[in-house]
C-alpha cells in the first residue's frame, strides 16, 4: 500500500512537495490544509486530495505521514502533535529558531519513537550528491578544506527579513548542513564576519546581507562559507572540496549547458535565477528519500539532529559576529 500523505501548508514549497509525492508510485496525497482556503482547495484539487484542517490531518487514520510547510513558528508544535499521533514527519527547516526548543522537540520525537526528517534539500542535488560520492569513494583522499559559495540574486522582502531569524539561521543554515556533510566531522569552532553591503534597510531591521564563515573541526579540517544577498549574474551555488589526493567541485547551473563562439567572443546562457528552478531535482529526491525511509523502516537521510546542529552553528556564527571572537561549539 502506498504511503498516505497529508500536507500542512499549500504555499510555494507545499506545491513542490505535493508534486513530488504525486509523482512517486510509493506514495499518495490524501489531504491538504492551509489557513487560506482557496490555496488548499487549489492544491488538493490538482491531485485529487481532500481539504482538511491541520488537526484533522494530524489525527486522521487514513494518513501515515505529514509534510510541514507552514510558517517557522508553527513547526515545533506541529512536529510534536504529529509524532504523538503516530505520524512520520517531514518538516521544512528549521524546526524552530530557538536551540532549546529544538532540543525539546527532539526529546518528544525520541520518547514517541517517532520519525522526523528535516528538509535540507541541497544534500539531494544530483551534482552535490556526486561530490559526496567522490569523497566517500576516496577519490580525493582525506578531506582537508571545503569551500561553499552561496549567493542569492536578490534580497527577500523586508517583512520576511523580520521573521526569518536572520541570515545565518535562514540562508547560511543550508551551508552549515552541507559543510558538516562534506567535512565528515563535527565542527569545533566557528568564526564569522558580517556586513550590510546590499541594502541599508536590512541593517536597520537588525540583519546582515553579506557574510563569511570559517568552520574548523577538531582534526583541523576547514570549511569556508561565503553568502551574499546580491549576485547580479544569477543564483550562485558552487562547492569545492580539497583533499589529500586532489579536489572535486560542483559548478553553477545555467539555463542551458551550451557555449556559443563567434567573432565577438564566447557566450554562455545565464545562470538559473531562482532556488525553485535550481533545485527541482533535489526537492524530488528529498521526498523520495523520505518515502523510502518510512516505507522500509530505515533511518531518514537527514534528521532532527542535523537540524539542531545546523542551528547551533548559526547561533555560533551570530555570536562570533557580535563578539568578534571565535566561538567553540564542541560538545
Amino acid at each position: 500500500m502506498p504511503l498516505r500523505f497529508g500536507i500542512l501548508g499549500a504555499g510555494r514549497i507545499g506545491k513542490v512537495h505535493a508534486r513530488a509525492v504525486a509523482s512517486d508510485s510509493g506514495a499518495r496525497l490524501v489531504a491538504v490544509a492551509d489557513a487560506i482556503g482557496a490555496a488548499a482547495e487549489a492544491l488538493a484539487g490538482a491531485y485529487g486530495a481532500d481539504v482538511r484542517t491541520v488537526g484533522g490531518i494530524i489525527e486522521a487514520d487514513d494518513i501515515d505521514a505529514v509534510i510541514i510547510c507552514t510558517p517557522t513558528d508553527t513547526h515545533a508544535e506541529l512536529i510534536e502533535a504529529a509524532v504523538r499521533a503516530g505520524k512520520a514527519v517531514f518538516c521544512e527547516k528549521p524546526v524552530d529558531l530557538d536551540v532549546q526548543r529544538v532540543r525539546d522537540v527532539l526529546k518528544v520525537v525520541a520518547a514517541e519513537n517517532g520519525t522526523l526528517m528535516v528538509g535540507f534539500n541541497r544534500r539531494f542535488d544530483p551534482d552535490f550528491m556526486a561530490v559526496k560520492a567522490a569523497i566517500d569513494a576516496g577519490k580525493v583522499g582525506e578531506v582537508e578544506m571545503v569551500t561553499i559559495s552561496s549567493r542569492d540574486p536578490g534580497a527577500p522582502p523586508y517583512d520576511y527579513i523580520t521573521r526569518s531569524g536572520g541570515i545565518f539561521r535562514d540562508m547560511t543554515i543550508h551551508d552549515f548542513d552541507m559543510a558538516r556533510w562534506l567535512l565528515g566531522e563535527e565542527v569545533e569552532t566557528v568564526q564569522a564576519a558580517a556586513s550590510v553591503l546590499v541594502d541599508r534597510k536590512i541593517g536597520e531591521l537588525g540583519d546582515y546581507d553579506s557574510v563569511n564563515v570559517i568552520l574548523r573541526t577538531k582534526s583541523g579540517r576547514q570549511a569556508v562559507i561565503t553568502n551574499s544577498r546580491r549576485a547580479t549574474y544569477g543564483y550562485d551555488q558552487r562547492i569545492e572540496v580539497l583533499g589529500s589526493k586532489g579536489a572535486v567541485s560542483a559548478q553553477n547551473m545555467a539555463e542551458a549547458n551550451i557555449e556559443i563562439a563567434t567573432a565577438d567572443g564566447f557566450q554562455r546562457p545565464p545562470l538559473l535565477n531562482f532556488f525553485m528552478t535550481r533545485y527541482v531535482a533535489a526537492y524530488a529526491n528529498e521526498i523520495a528519500g523520505f518515502i523510502a525511509a518510512v516505507t522500509n523502516g530505515t533511518a531518514t537521510p537527514t534528521t532532527g539532529e542535523d537540524g539542531l546542529m545546523a542551528l547551533v552553528l548559526a547561533d555560533a556564527a551570530l555570536k562570533s559576529v557580535e563578539t568578534g571572537q571565535t566561538v567553540n561549539v564542541a560538545r
